[in-house]
């Protein structure tokens, strides 16, 4: 289901097993979030009569980055913005970035965060709107963030995940977030199996299984 703001929407393709590429639009420009394959951004753009003005990559893992030589292949002169520590294992980068950078993207204000514990160079892209300063502001976490969980830490440590998250808490309460995996039930079934008695993880959990018996 795409998320509607006034101004521009952003669209999620499942992929693989679990994967959520995400699609942000503004008028007749598209930008591609972490891109694992190809083949169903391709078409979507297309059948939408859009142009890929960017790609944003959190991190250097395969089902971030697989799709990404591809897209260039249709749109090669799309921007593609990742993390300048991570230049050697994230090819084709045209803009590279560091903590707490700002850029201008689609007429957005978007902002670095940098975000160890998943991977050692892992970042994140804080949008928030120039042009509607109500508007909700938007954040892609790549794998740091996730329903009722964290990411797994293969590079970095517990306490730069705890520092990380603890980073992402201090954004605004009605940031939208738009994660790069779907584990929800998976993670709440086992924070309720470490904490059976917490009623607020009974809550959301029961709430996760009823929508997906509804759709």
């Amino acid at each position: 289901m795409e998320k509607e703001r006034k101004d521009f929407i952003i669209h999620p393709i499942p992929v693989l097993r679990d994967n959520i590429i995400w699609i942000w639009v503004k008028g007749n420009q598209a930008v591609v979030v972490d891109p694992a394959i190809a083949k169903p951004v391709i078409s979507w753009i297309k059948e939408k009569n859009l142009t890929l003005n960017s790609i944003l990559q959190t991190h250097h893992h395969e089902d971030h980055i697989g799709g990404t030589k591809e897209l260039l292949d249709i749109w090669p002169s799309t921007a593609v913005i990742a993390a300048k520590a991570d230049i050697d294992r994230i090819p084709f980068q045209t803009q590279s970035v560091t903590d707490n950078q700002n850029f201008i993207l689609l007429g957005e204000k978007v902002k670095v965060l940098e975000l160890p514990g998943h991977t050692k160079n892992h970042i994140s892209f804080y949008i928030y709107s120039s042009t509607q300063p109500s508007a909700d502001p938007v954040l892609f976490p790549g794998d740091t963030l996730f329903g009722g969980g964290c990411g797994r830490l293969f590079e970095g440590t517990p306490h730069e995940m705890f520092t990380s998250l603890n980073r992402l808490n201090k954004l605004p309460g009605n940031t939208k977030i738009y994660c790069a995996h779907e584990y929800t039930e998976a993670n709440l079934r086992w924070a309720n199996s470490i904490a059976p008695r917490d009623i607020s993880i009974k809550e959301r959990l029961q709430k996760v299984r009823t929508e997906e018996r509804t759709q």
